[in-house]
């Protein structure tokens, strides 16, 4: 209570501080200080500067993200208020982002995240692909908060935003090549060639290779490592005075897990006895997957295209997006010495989204009224062939099924902003969104598996096979000028993550469905540059009210077995206050601080709940340390839910003769938090700290430069998730890189 006390008082005072003091903000434009970049974005749909925008956003351009050492979406959880992350358990491609507490660790293609991934406004359907190195990026913009209006698919948590810069008009382009720990080999380069005047092409590559940071002491193979090309192509044709055609398309091949591994005599160690060669599985498991190796692949082709017309009216945007991914993965979870490993699950799975948006936005009534409508379509299709073995006693296949699954999504939105006074805005949108999932389940005729079951037995035991979400999500905000550099606003927003069914169920009746997870997040904020500029100030206080939190909780099967499934188990609500600064105190000098601060709690308990809890408090141990009940019987703490992060970094340019050398450090805090949902004892992490540096020297006009950087640097080690034991963050890694711009 104390802390909710103090998180609430606390952020009442920030925002009187700064929406009292308009004078003084205005009177410190008077001095001599360096001012700071401003940075667009388009977190409205539209293009605005970053502090007009009444939403919670950390927007970072090219030049930032390269001083934070951010080239990856994951590196992103250094730089954001109330964000941690890490890499899916077993799977390098994917990240499990926990934003504002809302996150999830599944990337089975029955669930939806919480925190979207979107590439040009092209959202990244599939969990198991959000983890990707940059190729030329423009900037990226991290939305906290649900996002239930304007974007492409409804979340609770937040989006990353990836906006990919366009080609140029003028020919040039850069390439690097760097060399670090591990063995690890970079290299990336952009050429921008204008065709024409009218025809802009941009081309872009990039290469991470690297032995991998997990040593195996069975079988002598280094693990977790990465092995990832990509290659980019885009053209802008400039079509005429009003019409322009941006077109682009991708290609990336990742071979990148993330295995549990443990700590010893300074070194990370694996211990699974299943090998990169494969083989070991062929005798057990039908089709392709049996014969794979130990590892994870992802390849991901996109084609994207908009076209953007300026009319007398409004702009018109339509804008397509088409992506196919293909993952097959063998990954032992038990890390057992056995051949076969311990537990392992084998995966081979295609996923197919295609969407397509129409957006328009402009003003109406002498720009009293400035609006974004727009219709949305999304359409979803994935197979999934997996397969669950067991051989912690005897070789088990516990299940052995192919699972196809389609979303279908249909959405029609709109803003409307009315400008009462110079001053005052008053903002009201909606989006109407109607969505329509399936899946299907077929048995692949394995005779070792234990179960062989299909969708009509789910069907027969009352499972749907199908689920349809109809379901307005408003949005409210009110923004007032107080001065020239301060802006004030409080806003209201509702959004919900999709429904979807228990997949990785092992039996018919585990395979169950879950409803949609709803979420109303109400708000205020300031907004505010000061010292002629130099200094931004940009503070947040939130409550989210989440219904229907879709988390995992004891469901008792026939057979008198308990199974521990996602659904609709409890409530939950997260208060928090978020603080970003930036400061230019003098020339070359940039300095950067993020704090968040957030307590979360379950509300509401289902039924089922309470009844594990008593039978656990009564002394059935099995009930206990399971869902969200705590081994000593009590509701868990909300799962990935710091009660604090701190992210704090600064860089400098000092001059020597024509040369520049620019130092640059940063430092991560992340504050006590449980990583399993059940809270047992080996998830606690108390909090870390972590430093990352680095140094840049090359000539101040000229066209080369040298890096040397590192990440982690004093090898702190932390608890990232827990599955059948503790996995752990990266290890302290180097870097040394040189770039060459023309």
């Amino acid at each position: 209570m104390r802390k909710h006390v103090f998180l609430m008082k606390g952020g009442c005072a920030l925002l009187a501080l700064l929406s009292g003091a308009p004078a003084m903000a205005q009177g410190q434009q008077q001095g001599g200080g360096a001012l700071l970049d401003e940075i667009i974005v388009t977190a409205q749909r539209r293009a605005e500067s970053v502090q007009d925008v009444p939403v919670a956003i950390s927007a970072f351009s090219s030049s930032e993200l390269e001083r934070r050492q951010i080239t990856e979406t994951l590196d992103l959880i250094n730089a954001v208020p109330n964000l941690i992350g890490a890499n899916n358990t077993g799977l390098g491609s994917a990240n499990q982002y926990y934003l504002r507490a809302l996150g999830n660790t599944e990337t089975i293609a029955t669930f939806d995240p919480p925190v979207g991934t979107y590439v040009d406004d092209i959202y990244v359907s599939r969990q198991n692909a959000n983890n990707f190195s940059f190729f030329d990026v423009e900037r990226i913009e991290v939305l906290r908060g649900p996002q239930g209006t304007l974007f492409g698919r409804n979340t609770t948590g937040g989006a990353v935003n990836v906006i990919m810069a366009k080609p140029r008009d003028t020919l040039g382009g850069f390439a690097e090549v760097g060399y670090g720990k591990y063995d690890e080999k970079t290299a990336r380069a952009s050429i921008d060639i204008p065709v024409s005047e009218t025809v802009l092409t941009k081309f872009s590559a990039f290469k991470v290779k690297n032995d991998g940071w997990a040593k195996n002491l069975t079988t002598g193979e280094d693990n977790n490592g990465e092995d990832t090309t990509g290659i980019r192509g885009a053209v802008r044709w400039l079509v005429s005075d009003n019409v322009t055609w941006d077109v682009s398309s991708d290609y990336m091949d990742s071979d990148n897990d993330s295995l549990l591994n443990t700590q010893e005599n300074g070194r990370r160690v694996t211990r699974t006895g299943l090998t990169k060669q494969g083989g070991a599985l062929r005798s057990y498991l039908v089709g392709e997957k049996g014969g794979y190796g130990l590892g994870n692949n992802v390849r991901t082709w996109t084609l994207t295209s908009n076209i953007a017309v300026e009319t007398e009216g409004p702009t018109i945007n339509v804008i397509s997006g088409y992506r196919d991914l293909h993952q097959e993965y063998a990954l032992d979870f038990a890390n057992m010495a056995k051949a076969t490993g311990g537990y392992v699950i084998a995966n081979t799975s295609d996923h197919d989204q295609f969407s397509q948006e129409i957006k328009a936005n402009g003003s109406l009534f002498g720009d009293k009224l400035d609006y974004v409508v727009g219709l949305y379509y999304l359409h979803e299709d994935n197979k999934t062939d997996f397969a669950d073995f067991l051989n912690f006693v005897t070789p088990t296949v516990l299940a052995d099924r192919t699972l196809t699954n389609t979303t279908e999504a249909k959405a029609a939105y709109g803003q409307f902003d009315f400008h009462a006074t110079d001053r005052l805005t008053a903002t009201a949108g909606v989006r109407f969104t109607e969505e329509k999932k399936t899946i299907g389940i077929v048995s692949n005729g394995n005779p070792r598996a234990v179960a062989n079951f299909s969708t009509a037995t789910m069907v027969a035991l009352g499972i749907p096979d199908d689920q349809t979400t109809a379901i307005w999500t408003p949005r409210f905000a009110l923004e007032y000028k107080a001065a020239d550099d301060v802006m004030l606003f409080a806003s209201a927003t509702r959004g919900f993550k999709s429904g979807g069914w228990n997949a990785r169920g092992t039996s018919a009746e585990v395979v169950r469905s879950f409803a949609a997870e709803k979420v109303w997040s109400y708000e205020t904020g300031v907004r505010s540059e000061w010292l002629d500029g130099s200094l931004r100030v940009n503070l947040n206080a939130f409550y989210t009210d989440v219904s229907d939190f879709q988390i995992p909780s004891a469901f008792q099967q026939a057979s008198g077995a308990v199974a521990f499934i996602t659904g609709n188990y409890a409530d939950m609500e997260v208060k928090g206050l978020e603080a970003e600064f930036t400061w230019v105190p003098v020339k070359g000098l940039n300095l950067s601080a993020a704090l968040g601060l957030q307590d979360s709690q379950y509300k509401n308990p289902a039924a089922s709940v309470l009844t594990q809890q008593a039978q656990c408090r009564a002394g059935t141990t099995a009930r206990c340390g399971q869902g969200i009940v705590t081994p000593t019987g009590t509701i868990s703490e909300p799962v990935r839910s710091p009660d604090m992060t701190l992210n704090l970094s600064g860089s400098y340019d000092i001059a020597i003769g024509d040369y520049l050398l620019t130092p640059s450090v940063s430092m991560t805090h992340v504050g006590k938090h449980w990583v399993q949902t059940s809270n047992v004892v080996p998830s606690y992490e108390n909090g870390y700290t972590t430093y990352s540096g680095g140094v840049t020297f090359g000539p101040a006009d000229g066209p080369w430069s040298a890096s040397l950087e590192c990440s982690n640097c004093t090898d702190v080690t932390y608890r990232t998730s827990y599955l059948i034991s503790t996995y752990l963050n990266r290890p302290a890694t180097w870097a040394g890189r040189l770039k060459y711009k023309f």
